[in-house]
């Protein structure tokens, strides 16, 4: 990580000109993956780095250096997780790029913009220098093959726009662009984006819970689940997600509408049900590529059992060599017989076994009844152990609480596929209002 974080450190100030002190951290840099098949390239693009004569090629080989050390990283976290739950090993091999080639054109302009953002680094980037991404996206968003990279680049793009000029600015997301930099300038290679479908899954679903992100255009929820094969093979964990465009003025429970309509999965998560599947389509890292066709609903099925029993014997699956990052981790996991308490910080931390977690209060979404008063009063909780800024936190997705003397779950995804709760019917009304007004807006823009 210091490694990483001396290269972040030399894009800040650009790599057209860079300091004695940033061109030191490069050769640190270089150092760092000299045991490597890297080593040559990395080592000759640092050096030309250095001395401001880097081309897209030496850009490209320091964005694959910075990547190969984060999944150095997320490799060890994600053992450490594995010899701490006891769940099986991943898989060795993740899913391999199919080197295919989509638009040339398109792929090497963003990479041309995205090498004139490391020489003018952060500190040097404008408005005219962020708004030449625009052509480039507009053009890549048409093709689905480049939708995965143009909505990246949009996004970043987005992000510096809002931060212009930086030579003003007072503080720099240093490890946050340089990841969207690195990632990005990797999916210009053709054929990195590729992510086919490479089997098909028959069986039991078990949901355990619901991961739902939020952006002001665009909504996502993903369920983590453990798979039965319908064949008696191991037991796997895999996630179900479904994304969609949204207004700003859609928040809240309201985000449910825009999502139910796309995955019939998220109705039995509501419901406290099983999905039984016959032939869907899953990847080699877990991720099912969910179609309605290939699932009907099950029986009923309490999700703190299916922790309790089918968790702790479900096997991870491989992850892909781009996805390698300790971001990315988000483990399943089952907590009970923890003492809550806060820190001086006012963080709501979780002992366990005497190791303390700190709970990521701020991913527990306002689309469900969980809160972080719920989780402090609970006895038990499913949910995903990450990593950020050094530590491993608890992101809750349900716990078990007492009510009234009477032990009560709370899903984060409790309102997924429906709710009476009164807050939740209120949200759902008030986003119901919002999206009908929307509809008449455009309506007349249209007949106009």
């Amino acid at each position: 990580m210091a490694a990483v974080d001396a290269f972040d450190e030399a894009l800040v100030c650009g790599l057209l000109r860079p300091r004695s002190d940033r061109a030191a951290a490069l050769t640190a840099f270089a150092d760092a993956v000299a045991g490597s098949p890297l080593a040559a390239r990395v080592a000759e693009a640092t050096g030309k780095a250095a001395a401001g004569a880097a081309g897209e090629d030496h850009f490209v080989a320091l964005a694959a250096a910075r990547t190969a050390l984060l999944g150095s990283v997320h490799d060890a976290l994600t053992t450490r997780i594995e010899e701490v739950t006891g769940r099986p090993r991943s898989a060795a091999d993740g899913v391999q790029p199919s080197g295919g080639a989509q638009a040339p054109n398109l792929l090497l302009a963003a990479r041309s913009w995205l090498c004139d953002l490391a020489r003018s680094g952060w500190q040097g980037i404008d408005h005219d220098l962020v708004s030449a991404s625009a052509p480039v996206v507009s053009a890549m968003l048409p093709d689905p093959a480049l939708r995965r990279l143009a909505t990246l680049l949009d996004g970043f793009a987005a992000e510096l726009a809002a931060s212009c000029p930086g030579a003003t600015l007072d503080r720099i997301p240093v490890r946050r662009w340089a990841d969207l930099w690195s990632r990005a300038l990797l999916l210009t290679l053709p054929g990195a984006a590729d992510a086919a479908a490479t089997g098909t899954a028959t069986g039991r679903l078990l949901p355990l819970g619901v991961d739902l992100h939020e952006h002001a255009t665009a909504v996502q929820a993903q369920v983590h689940a453990v798979f039965e094969p319908a064949d008696g093979s191991a037991t796997r964990l895999v996630r179900a997600g479904v994304s969609a465009p949204k207004p700003d003025t859609v928040v809240g429970a309201g985000l449910w509408q825009l999502l139910r309509p796309h995955m019939s999965l998220l109705a039995a998560v509501g419901e406290g049900r099983s999905m039984d599947l016959a032939d869907m389509p899953v990847t080699a890292e877990g991720d099912l590529i969910w179609s309605d066709a290939h699932a009907r609903p099950g029986e009923a099925v309490d999700a703190f059992a299916a922790a309790r029993v089918a968790l702790p014997a479900a096997g991870t699956s491989a992850t892909a060599p781009l996805d390698r990052h300790p971001a990315r981790i988000a483990a399943p996991v089952f907590l009970e017989g923890y003492a809550t308490r806060t820190d001086d910080g006012g963080a709501l931390i979780l002992t366990v076994a005497g190791a303390d977690f700190a709970v990521d209060a701020d991913r527990i979404p306002t689309a469900g009844p969980l809160t972080p008063e719920a989780v402090a009063a609970s006895s038990a909780c499913i949910g995903l152990l990450r990593w950020d800024a050094g530590t491993f936190t608890v992101q809750p997705l349900a716990v078990e609480t007492t009510v009234r003397r009477k032990a009560v779950a709370v899903h984060a995804g409790a309102w997924a596929g429906g709710t009476a709760d009164k807050a939740g019917a209120k949200a759902e009304k008030a986003a119901t209002d919002a999206a009908a007004v929307l509809r008449e807006r455009a309506g007349r823009l249209l007949r106009k």
